[in-house]
């Protein structure tokens, strides 16, 4: 009997280790998009949009998880009010049409303990395309002043533009097109 009672607890003990997975939902004062691309060859043009929302799942031990961004194509911001309407105009964006950019991911992989790299799908102006996020910097820790588990991470990846029916002006203003995300989330 007390061997029975010695697994039931042994059991019992590493049932509760398990981790379950995570869910986090992105703070909006600390996430945003941002995008460069080389124009015409004299600079590298940097932008950003304002209103990015995500949700994450990570399970640390199991080493998976799942991303679903939400990017508002029409808070693209320039640094230029004319700019930004022409970057929203048919040519680029058409954010008339297609208000948002959206990615879900695949596949996260991990190195070590922590995500590398996320395979999933970007939708941008109607078109679907598969994009990896190369992680280059993640971090979860207790919020100093929220209390709870927050995570934060920022990823990159490169997509040709004429791929997704926005590539006027190219080869002369670039055809590859530099995403970046900076995303900090906290525990639902």
């Amino acid at each position: 009997m007390k061997k029975i009672v010695a697994l039931l607890i042994a059991a019992g003990i590493s049932l509760t280790a398990a981790a379950a997975p995570d869910n986090f939902s992105s703070d909006a004062n600390h996430t945003f998009s941002s995008f460069s691309y080389s124009h015409f060859g004299y600079s590298t043009q940097q932008s950003r949009f304002n209103n990015t929302t995500a949700k994450f799942t990570l399970d640390r031990a199991a080493k998976t998880g799942s991303v679903e961004a939400t990017i508002d194509a029409k808070s693209v911001d320039t640094g230029s009010k004319l700019f930004d309407q022409h970057i929203q105009g048919e040519d680029f964006l058409d954010t008339a049409k297609y208000p948002t950019i959206t990615y879900k991911s695949t596949k996260v992989n991990f190195k070590g303990d922590v995500p590398s790299t996320v395979e999933g799908n970007l939708t941008l102006k109607g078109v679907t395309k598969p994009v990896t996020l190369t992680i280059t910097h993640f971090q979860c820790m207790d919020h100093p002043m929220m209390k709870k588990l927050a995570c934060g991470a920022n990823a990159t990846a490169t997509i040709k533009r004429t791929e997704f029916n926005a590539g006027k002006y190219a080869p002369h203003v670039g055809d590859d097109v530099t995403l970046s995300f900076a995303i900090e989330a906290l525990k639902d």
